[in-house]
């Protein structure tokens, strides 16, 4: 089991309330099929910066954003982070409960991020640019539905 061990030189982040909250309950959810994710998913979302969901900068990476990054091999990506259920890596959405989708979360643009891989090879990004979707069109998560976003 790999240990996770908190680390100062991560860069701060910045969650919005109804962010944390679901994203909260899908980890406590998720704990027992993907007990790693989960753990890595609960140690970012306990170092956060948690704001009221209007005071996130448009610059932040929120569940439903489109992140333009660049890996440490040099490759640069467009992909957009949703849930689980949402997740199609051929479209570009990646699932929050993967380790890189958690390492995106609530990075802002021009931050750099370590993160570890399945195969616990070490890997670094760094944002470059961060575009909203409405919120409207995210909002589609009520607390009833946490189940559903593991299918």
């Amino acid at each position: 089991m790999k240990k996770h061990i908190q680390n100062s030189q991560k860069p701060s982040i910045v969650i919005g309330e109804t962010d944390h909250q679901r994203l909260n309950k899908l980890a406590l959810a998720a704990a027992d099929r993907l007990h790693e994710v989960s753990d890595g998913l609960l140690i970012e979302l306990e170092r956060a910066l948690v704001v009221a969901d209007t005071s996130v900068p448009r610059n932040v990476v929120r569940m439903g954003s489109t992140v333009d990054y660049e890996a440490d091999t040099g490759d640069g990506r467009t992909v957009t982070l949703v849930f689980p259920k949402d997740a199609d890596i051929s479209e570009g959405r990646i699932s929050v409960l993967t380790p890189i989708g958690t390492a995106l979360l609530g990075l802002s643009a021009g931050q750099t991020m370590g993160w570890s891989g399945r195969d616990d090879r070490r890997h670094k990004l760094t944002v470059l640019a961060v575009t909203q979707q409405h919120r409207a069109e995210s909002e589609g998560l009520r607390s009833s539905e946490t189940s559903r976003l593991l299918a």
